[in-house]
C-alpha cells in the first residue's frame, strides 16, 4: 500500500468525521444562497444557536435581511416560525398567551402565545417595555412559560432570535445585563458588498411575486439530521488544556482596566458551547484554540461593559476583546 493511498484514506476519514453536521451545512449553503445574497458568516452564527440550543441577538440596521435570514433557516430546517414586532405597549400576554373564560362551558381556557413554536424572532426587542423584556426570560433559560401556576413546556428547538437597531436609541429600552447573558451569541449584521447587493437587486426584478423565500421552494431537511448534527456537536472532544484557555479568557476580562463588567461563568459555558460548533463547521471532531479565539467575539460582546472612560476613547466591546484574546497564552499542547 502507497503512502498516497494512507493520505486518500485519511482524507476521507476525517471528511467523514462529523457526517450530518457537513451534510446539513452543504444543504444550507445552497439552499439559503438561492435567497440571501452573501451574509455567510451571519448564516453560520444563526445555525449555531439552532444546533447547540441557544439564542442570539441580531444587530445590524434595517433592511439588511435579518428577519429573512432566520426565516429561511427556519424554512431549511423544518421548523416552525413565529415573529413579534416590539412596540412600547406590548405586554407580556401578548407574547406568553393567556387564560381565557369559555361561556357556556364554565370553564377557562389557555390561549397559546407566539412563544409557543420553534423560532421566535421578536424584533427590535430593544422597543418592548422592561415588564415585557422580562416574560421572556423564563423561556429562555428554562424553555418553559409559567401561565396560572401550570408549567407549559415549549419545543424542543425553541430559540429567540431577537433583532435591534445599533443607531436609533429614541424610545427604547436597554436591554438589562441579566436578560443579554442569556443569549448565546450576538451576532452583528452588517452590509453586504457591492456584488452582494447587486445580486440581490437581480434577484428581485427576476422573481414574479417578489417573495423570494416563497419562490425558492426550499426543501426542508429530514428531522433526524438536524438531531444527529445537534448530538455530533455536542460529542466534539475538548482537551483539558482548552478548558484553561477558556477560563482564562473569560477571568481576565473581570480585571480588565477599561471595562466596568467582565464575563460571567455561565459566559465560559457558551464560549465553549460555540467553539464546538465552529470545531465542528470545519469538520473537526475536536477543539483547538483557533475555534475558541473565532467564539470569543460572537459569544461574548454582549456579556461585557465597557466603562465610560473607555467609550469616550473610541473603545467598543470588540476591540476590548481583541485586546484580551492577544494578552492570554495560548496552549501549546
Amino acid at each position: 500500500m502507497t503512502e498516497e493511498t494512507n493520505l486518500e484514506r485519511g482524507s476521507a476519514a476525517q471528511a467523514a468525521a462529523l457526517p450530518a453536521t457537513q451534510q446539513l451545512l452543504t444543504a444550507a449553503r445552497a439552499e439559503l444562497g438561492r435567497v440571501i445574497a452573501g451574509q455567510r458568516e451571519v448564516i453560520g452564527e444563526v445555525l449555531v444557536a439552532v444546533l447547540t440550543q441557544g439564542h442570539a441577538l441580531l444587530e445590524g440596521v434595517p433592511g439588511i435581511a435579518k428577519t429573512l435570514i432566520v426565516k429561511s433557516v427556519g424554512r431549511l430546517l423544518g421548523l416552525g416560525f413565529q415573529r413579534v414586532q416590539g412596540t412600547p405597549d406590548l405586554m407580556p400576554a401578548d407574547i406568553l398567551g393567556t387564560t381565557m373564560f369559555r361561556p357556556g362551558a364554565d370553564t377557562f381556557t389557555f390561549h397559546a402565545g407566539p412563544v409557543f413554536t420553534d423560532l421566535l424572532l421578536v424584533d427590535e426587542i430593544n422597543r418592548m417595555p422592561p415588564r415585557t423584556q422580562a416574560a421572556l426570560l423564563e423561556c429562555m433559560e428554562e424553555r418553559q412559560v409559567t401561565s396560572d401556576g401550570v408549567r407549559r413546556p415549549l419545543p424542543e428547538w425553541f430559540t429567540v432570535f431577537a433583532t435591534e437597531n445599533p443607531i436609533d436609541f429614541e424610545g427604547t429600552y436597554p436591554l438589562p445585563e441579566a436578560q443579554l447573558d442569556r443569549f448565546l451569541l450576538k451576532i452583528k449584521v452588517s452590509y453586504p458588498n457591492v456584488d452582494e447587493e447587486r445580486q440581490m437587486l437581480e434577484r428581485h426584478h427576476a422573481t414574479g411575486t417578489g417573495n423570494i423565500l416563497e419562490e425558492a421552494k426550499i426543501a426542508p431537511l429530514a428531522a433526524e439530521l438536524l438531531k444527529t448534527a445537534r448530538a455530533e456537536i455536542r460529542a466534539i472532544r475538548v482537551e483539558q488544556d482548552l478548558y484553561g484557555y477558556i477560563l482564562d479568557l473569560v477571568r481576565r476580562t473581570r480585571e480588565w482596566p477599561t471595562l466596568a463588567l467582565g464575563a460571567s461563568p455561565r459566559a465560559a459555558i457558551c464560549l465553549l458551547r460555540v467553539a464546538q460548533a465552529f470545531a465542528s463547521f470545519e469538520d473537526r471532531d475536536y477543539v483547538i484554540p483557533d475555534d475558541v479565539k473565532r467564539a470569543v467575539l460572537p459569544a461574548l460582546r454582549h456579556r461585557i461593559l465597557l466603562k465610560p472612560e473607555a467609550e469616550l476613547e473610541g473603545f467598543d466591546a470588540d476591540r476590548v476583546l481583541n485586546d484580551v484574546v492577544a494578552a492570554v497564552a495560548v496552549p501549546r499542547k
